[in-house]
């Protein structure tokens, strides 16, 4: 593609983002798109930020903003009408390309729609085949020209479904320095340098904090009790968040071993010797953060007999820095970070294993040691920001429909 070109082209160019963390990725890809082709116009489902970026939103983001699936039914009525506008719109305008951020289950049955409809489709944020089913990867692409992944071992397996994947570095690995600054952050928040600190995040969602943040809690208190002067960071993602927590670490008047902060949850791990977490993406923000950490995670023992039964789970690991640690070839058995999921998450394992780590200097220094290595994978020896990688990509696939 001559630079020419790309300035003088005016594609149409949709972007579906189905969250806030898809609306940032958005607003990253289409501010990168728009320094690629100046004329472009961007439609689709988007928030705040990617509006801020030029972005023109067809339906309001928060409509597939849905967790759980009691949610998602209730509300199946109106997500099929949207799904059947925004197809018809989409197909109108017949966009140069469509891009579907994330939210798979909604954002692939559309992709596969419009590419059968003759428009070519990209999917940014491949989910988790090396997980979940490694044969969904045909499933997505029969649904994408192009899929666009934030973990460098996801394009290798999807090479063996003949799938066009590229590897486009993840956001997160740009938002965090290679050197971490503990002492500035504790500044931040006002915390002594002088004292232990345990930064708490018992998940983002109320319901994970309701079944969670007791026992991370309880914990927590139990550390505290074994190590003196410990100070506990409990940082509330929202308003909601923040409330339910205040029920659970109860009254902390005059304990100041307890801080129940509203944001700063990037602060907080920074600030931190050691993070108890549950399982999920804050795991791969703490490793990034190059903290060591607990991980912990329980779902109904109903949820897990059928997940275990079906054999849909394809690793023996649940957390990203382990799944990461393996991919990287750090070994096989290797185990970076103690998980504690499903009946070993008690509050005693969990504070046995907090205090161990808080004890053990030569295990944390390998541990933010091995952190490094694997935020340099995430970069993966790449030029240029996750945003603008995967604006090439897209670009490619732009240029490809104009022959």
């Amino acid at each position: 593609m001559s630079s020419t070109d790309a300035i003088t082209r005016t594609p149409t160019i949709a972007v579906i983002a189905g969250e806030d963390s898809g609306d940032q990725l958005g607003a990253d890809l289409v501010t990168a798109l728009r320094r690629r082709y100046p004329l472009a116009h961007f439609v689709g489902i988007g928030g705040a930020r990617m509006k801020a970026a030029g972005f023109e939103s067809w339906y309001d983001i928060k409509e597939l903003s849905l967790f759980g699936f009691a949610e998602v039914v209730s509300h199946l009525p109106r997500l099929l009408k949207l799904r059947k506008e925004l197809l018809a719109r989409l197909v109108a305008a017949h966009p140069d390309v469509v891009v579907g951020i994330d939210a798979p289950d909604f954002n692939l049955g559309v992709e596969k729609r419009l590419r059968d409809a003759g428009i070519r489709t990209v999917h940014y944020v491949s989910p988790s085949v090396w997980a979940w089913r490694e044969k969904r990867a045909e499933k997505i692409g029969r649904s994408a020209n192009r899929v666009l992944c934030l973990f460098p071992m996801e394009p290798g397996i999807y090479a063996r479904h003949g799938i066009d994947a590229r590897f486009v570095g993840h956001p997160l690995a740009d938002r965090f320095a290679l050197v971490s600054d503990r002492s500035g952050a504790r500044d931040f928040l006002g915390i002594p340098h002088n004292v232990p600190v345990l930064a708490v995040l018992p998940g983002s969602r109320g319901s994970e904090i309701k079944q969670l943040g007791t026992a991370f809690i309880a914990a927590a208190r139990k550390v505290a009790e074994q190590l003196p002067g410990l100070r506990i960071v409990v940082p509330a993602a929202n308003d909601r968040v923040h409330a339910t927590l205040t029920q659970i670490v109860g009254n902390t008047e005059g304990d100041a071993s307890v801080q129940l902060i509203d944001g700063h949850a990037h602060e907080a791990m920074l600030a931190a010797d050691v993070v108890l977490l549950a399982s999920g993406t804050a795991t791969l923000e703490a490793m990034l953060a190059k903290r060591p950490m607990v991980v912990g995670y329980r779902v109904s023992p109903v949820s897990y007999r059928i997940a275990k039964a079906l054999n849909m789970l394809k690793t023996d690991v649940y957390s990203l820095p382990n799944i990461l640690a393996r991919a990287n070839g750090m070994g096989e058995d290797v185990l970076l970070v103690p998980e504690l999921m499903q009946d070993d998450f008690t509050v005693d394992k969990l504070a046995a294993a907090t205090l161990a780590m808080f004890h053990d200097s030569e295990r944390r220094g390998a541990v933010v040691a091995a952190f490094e290595q694997l935020h340099l994978a995430l970069r993966g020896d790449l030029e240029g920001q996750a945003g603008d990688l995967a604006a090439d990509a897209v670009a490619e696939v732009i240029e490809a429909s104009h022959g």
